[in-house]
């Protein structure tokens, strides 16, 4: 089973995923960790990528889908593999496909979380933090027993740290929604993009995975 898993920030990709390589027994490839095994292993092009991580920079397409391919030729990936946050450009798409069929590989199935953006600001702005602690609280998933007052040290002082203020969480759904919608129409030509409800309960959002999936085998 050949998959990528898309969603926006915030629409639970991380939680699905688990579930997913879990049950199908199939690597989670993230480029991430892909980035890290290279540069680890110090094959060539994980030495090459680090240079640009290093300087703060972008690492180029051509390096990230050499870095890809390699580890699609790995032992694990026999029976399948899930990939998340790649491709994240069309070149990187256009490249995974020429790459897979140079591996004799296909993909299968793209899985897309849907999402609005409403739900998503609010899943990502609603994190809070105790001055004085550093703990963690979610003004709906997970609030403070007595409002205003930390748990773990009665501390009354919460912050927000910038990448969940409105404003910056705004502009990186924006950034994320053109390139995924640039990328869904790309999958949506070859008729492998499946759409499930991000919304719903994640074990109903999971039951919807399974039975795409079940068609797909």
């Amino acid at each position: 089973m050949n998959l990528i898993l898309m969603g926006l920030p915030g629409a639970g990709k991380g939680t699905q995923a688990a579930r997913i390589v879990d049950e199908y027994s199939i690597p989670h490839i993230s480029t991430g960790d892909m980035f890290r095994a290279a540069i680890k292993n110090e094959t060539a092009l994980g030495l090459e990528a680090k240079k640009f991580m290093d300087a703060g920079e972008l690492v180029p397409d051509e390096v990230t889908n050499g870095i890809v391919k390699e580890r699609l030729q790995e032992a694990d990936t026999k029976n399948g593999f899930l990939l998340d946050g790649y491709p994240r450009t069309l070149n990187q798409a256009n490249a995974l496909e020429t790459n897979l069929a140079s591996l004799n590989k296909s993909l299968d199935a793209v899985i897309y979380i849907e999402v609005s953006k409403d739900i998503l600001m609010e899943r990502l702005t609603g994190r809070y933090i105790c001055s004085n602690c550093g703990a963690t609280y979610h003004k709906i998933n997970q609030t403070t027993k007595v409002e205003g007052v930390c748990d773990r040290c009665g501390g009354t002082d919460f912050y927000q740290r910038d990448d969940d203020k409105p404003e910056t969480v705004e502009n990186r759904i924006k950034v994320n929604e053109e390139l995924t919608q640039k990328l869904l129409s790309f999958y949506s030509e070859r008729g492998i993009v499946h759409t499930v409800d991000g919304e719903e309960d994640p074990e109903d959002v999971y039951t919807n995975i399974q039975n795409i999936l079940a068609t797909e085998k």
